[in-house]
């Protein structure tokens, strides 16, 4: 009984340690060394976006501009909204996706 109480804590005391961990990766992972955030290369980004759109020059603008905001863009040449949430949310006036 004593074995499966010490097995059981040791178990959470790992799970606990996993997670700060993680947590400390993801916080480290999203800044440089002075703590701020990562800026993106929004012009490469954006250009990786754009390469298939027939208008590329209106959709490098958009996404620049998206990219700015959110210093994010989702990866891919269309969809893939999920992967940048701020990016995925910002409308135009007439309540249609900003961003390319």
């Amino acid at each position: 009984m004593a074995i499966s109480k010490a097995l059981i804590a040791s178990l959470l005391i790992s799970l606990f340690l996993i997670q700060l961990v993680e947590a400390d990766q993801l916080v480290t992972s999203g800044s440089n060394e002075t703590g701020a955030p990562k800026k993106i290369d929004c012009s490469g980004a954006c250009a990786s976006r754009c390469r298939l759109s027939s208008r590329q020059r209106l959709c490098k603008r958009a996404c620049g501009t998206c990219c700015a905001r959110c210093n994010c863009v989702p990866p891919g040449t269309a969809g893939n909204q999920e992967m940048c949430p701020c990016y995925a949310s910002l409308t135009t006036h007439g309540g249609r996706r900003k961003c390319p």
